[in-house]
């Protein structure tokens, strides 16, 4: 199967006894749990896992859970563009709730269908796995849609992936593009969803961030002028000026002084 190309990801988890953690993602997934049940807990709650109980963790969480002897359970990881397509078929936003150990028969077969083509190395073909998957999609979207408050912003995830490479690419060009790259998202989706998290749009977030680093520069003193626009990735020292004026109220010179 060509994950790449689907926004499918089908895996095998082999869980060892004792704590299991799924660390985030930028992806939904749904753990489905096979073969012989598995008794377990999370937190103060006791469970047991049958052949075909399900979890979803939403894209951004994490999750944990203690588990008293080793399991199997197949993994399906939908990417943000599988899950932007279906909801865009349905006409809602892409999130989902958590939900824990529960049953659903269609998600079940689903799975059942996508590991067999994952051991069959895609005997169907691609278009019969990319149908399989943007069932899937749909299903959870139109089920266990997430409360819709929840998309108004990046997910935690996708913030601090943003936030950590405009940071270290401030004395670059820093492109639309290449950030919603970062998020899976398209460029007008993920313009929306930035300023929901950080309450200005990309380009103000990103000129806000250039005039703190070249404040702290002039604040240091080792750098002249010239050299502090530069490293704080302006275009040239007056469109400095102009920025910090606007944000501080005061020239890079008045700074300095």
């Amino acid at each position: 199967m060509t994950p790449a190309r689907l926004g499918l990801g089908i895996d095998i988890l082999h869980g060892a006894p004792g704590y299991i953690e799924l660390a985030p993602s930028l992806d939904h997934r749904v753990k489905v749990h096979t073969g012989a049940p598995v008794p377990g807990r999370c937190q103060a709650e006791s469970f047991v896992y049958s052949d075909g109980d399900l979890d979803i963790v939403p894209a951004g969480e994490v999750d944990g859970w203690y588990e008293d002897t080793a399991s199997r359970s197949l993994m399906v990881s939908l990417s943000p563009a599988l899950r932007t397509r279906a909801a865009d078929e349905l006409g809602v936003r892409a999130g989902l709730d958590k939900k824990n150990h529960f049953r659903d028969l269609q998600i079940a077969l689903i799975a059942q269908a996508l590991e067999a083509e994952r051991t069959t190395g895609n005997l169907n073909g691609v278009l019969y796995a990319e149908g399989l998957g943007l069932a899937l999609a749909v299903h959870l979207l139109g089920r266990y849609r997430g409360d819709e408050r929840l998309q108004r912003g990046l997910s935690p995830l996708q913030r601090r992936r943003v936030a950590e490479y405009i940071e270290a690419h401030l004395d670059r060009d820093l492109r639309l593009t290449k950030l919603a790259d970062l998020t899976q998202l398209r460029s007008t989706q993920f313009k929306a969803l930035f300023r929901g998290s950080f309450g200005v749009p990309v380009h103000e977030y990103v000129v806000q961030r250039r005039v703190e680093r070249a404040k702290q520069l002039l604040l240091a003193g080792e750098l002249s002028i010239s050299q502090v626009a530069l490293e704080a990735g302006f275009a040239h020292p007056s469109h400095m000026a102009r920025c910090m004026r606007r944000l501080l109220g005061v020239t890079p010179t008045g700074l300095r002084a």
